[in-house]
């Protein structure tokens, strides 16, 4: 079986994920880095059974995919899941199209509508580019004069990033949140990601410990994951006094603090449920 793996830079999860595939017997990893390879559009061939896609890089990734996909190569994650999870906009979308409970948001596209949509949401409020990553360039407002001066600086920015405010309730924590892992059909393991920081991201510091998995993680877990197509996801859940809510949903998911937190081997869950899509496309 040759697995295609679909990578920008090698990190930790890269070489986990490396290592658990070479384990296997009877598979060959072809390594392609997003950097180098070409796609000659109508003419690709590639002698692949499957790619998992480990890119850093949201466009490059969900392009990738949409051209293996085209070639008929299968895709881990899809390039649906891709586009769905990889803008906010869209997966709260597809959250609240399956009924999956999450913060209110609001979506404005100029600063007026904006402000208006803040102040009917009521302060505190979270502004997040729809398209990011790691905790970054998100912001808590906490009154208008906060609001008028982030909204003014995005829109100055002028990326395509920046043009849609995406609007989340802020929802009071209490220093923590939970990052369940879903592999196909089961959530295998879930983290508590703890900061004094109102952002508990672990790339912005947030600690990790253990959380076992109830029947409530699970199940709002594997609804948020077949609402976005279902595959290797991340789910990003808050805890609230009504029931958990789902933040955000991570298709390229990062699990390399959670291995020993949970002693789980979230790589070779991963690399199961590629073998067996793969099979399955045989």
């Amino acid at each position: 079986m040759r697995v295609g793996f679909l990578h920008s830079i090698i990190r930790k999860d890269e070489k986990f994920l490396i290592e658990a595939f070479r384990k296997r017997p009877n598979v060959e990893l072809e390594m392609i880095d997003d950097r180098e390879i070409v796609f000659t559009m109508g003419k690709n061939g590639f002698a692949l059974d499957v790619v998992i896609e480990r890119a850093i890089n949201h466009s490059r990734a969900l392009h990738a995919l949409m051209l293996f996909e085209s070639a008929g190569v299968k895709c881990v994650n899809t390039a649906q899941v891709a586009l769905t999870c990889g803008d906010k906009l869209l997966t709260s979308r597809a959250m609240a199209a399956h009924n999956v409970p999450q913060p209110p948001v609001k979506i404005a596209f100029t600063e007026q509508s904006a402000i208006k949509a803040i102040e009917e949401m009521g302060y505190p409020v979270v502004i997040k580019p729809a398209v990011g990553s790691w905790g970054r360039l998100i912001s808590k407002i906490n009154d208008r004069d906060a609001a008028e001066a982030i909204l003014e600086h995005k829109t100055i920015l002028g990326s395509y990033h920046h043009s849609i405010f995406y609007i989340q309730k802020y929802v009071e924590k209490n220093g923590r949140d939970i990052r369940s892992f879903v592999v196909g059909d089961e959530c295998i393991a879930a983290i508590y990601r703890r900061s004094d920081h109102w952002i508990t991201n672990t790339a912005r510091g947030g600690q990790a410990s253990n959380c076992p998995v109830t029947d409530e993680i699970a199940e709002i877990s594997l609804k948020a994951a077949r609402a976005v197509g279902g595959g290797v996801l991340a789910i990003d859940l808050f805890e609230t006094n009504d029931g958990l809510l789902v933040n955000e949903v991570n298709y390229t998911m990062e699990f390399k603090n959670s291995i020993d937190t949970t002693g789980v081997d979230i790589p070779a869950r991963i690399v199961d449920y590629v073998l067996k899509i793969a099979k399955e496309a045989a």
